[in-house]
């Protein structure tokens, strides 16, 4: 959500069309991923023990993606009516989560780790 706030901030200098990203995007995402998931697992689910397997898997992220750069720039367009900026984001948001996402779960990897050893150092001193 960050990132979307971030960026649509950035594009319009804005911290209401950025909200607007970082709240609506996320929403729409959550309300339409069951529906492209139950379509995917039926496909999935006939193919599975064919070689296209695979390809209905890969299928289904590529399409995921898609669903999401769809709603990114529909949101983005929507809110600025700027076909530029809804594709500007819909490209760039993407990327950005790719890029940032390992640093993201390194980071509560390392916060999981020293809660775990502070609750068994105090568990110890009992």
């Amino acid at each position: 959500m960050s990132i979307a706030f971030g960026l649509a901030y950035l594009l319009t200098g804005s911290l209401a069309l950025g909200g607007l990203a970082a709240i609506i995007e996320p929403i729409i995402n959550v309300g339409l991923l069951p529906w492209h998931e139950k379509a995917w697992h039926a496909i999935r689910r006939r193919h599975a023990a064919s070689r296209l397997g695979f390809a209905a898997l890969a299928g289904e992220k590529l399409s995921q993606t898609a669903l999401h750069m769809g709603v990114a720039f529909g949101v983005m367009y929507w809110a600025t009516g700027s076909m530029a900026f809804g594709g500007l984001l819909a490209v760039v948001e993407p990327i950005c989560n790719v890029i940032v996402l390992p640093f993201h779960d390194r980071l509560w990897e390392k916060v999981r780790f020293r809660l775990e050893n502070r609750g068994a150092a105090r568990l110890a001193a009992l």
